[in-house]
């Protein structure tokens, strides 16, 4: 299944679970994969507290400056392309009776780093 996040700034991390939950089938047991079909933006498991995702943005943009890169020469996004590859594609998570197994604070969070855009967004189980 899939579906479709919106985001709103130039890097952003958004709390997904719930969508992805929706996706999984019931009484299914084993793993889901999360990937996130794009190359400027990624996925991983997290706390949802808002200034985590707040110090997440902060972080990445530290990490990872805005300009200085050959490929900004195209279209000016190669920090969202570098951050979003220390970030990762997908994440897999463990699933019981159709229910996620994440730990009490785990979210999975779709993190934006060339927005704003829509970004789509691939569940399988």
């Amino acid at each position: 299944m899939r579906f479709e996040v919106e985001t709103t700034s130039a890097t952003e991390a958004v709390d997904v679970t719930d969508r992805v939950a929706a996706c999984v089938p019931d009484e299914h047991d084993g793993t889901v994969t999360v990937f996130c079909r794009h190359t400027t933006a990624g996925v991983v498991v997290n706390e949802a507290e808002r200034r985590l995702l707040a110090d997440v943005e902060s972080f990445l943009g530290e990490l990872v400056p805005d300009d200085g890169w050959r490929h900004d020469e195209i279209d000016d996004n190669a920090d969202g392309h570098l951050r979003a590859m220390l970030l990762g594609a997908s994440v897999t998570v463990p699933v019981t009776d159709g229910t996620l197994d994440l730990g009490r604070w785990q979210s999975v969070l779709l993190v934006d780093c060339d927005g704003p855009r829509t970004r789509t967004v691939e569940v399988r189980a």
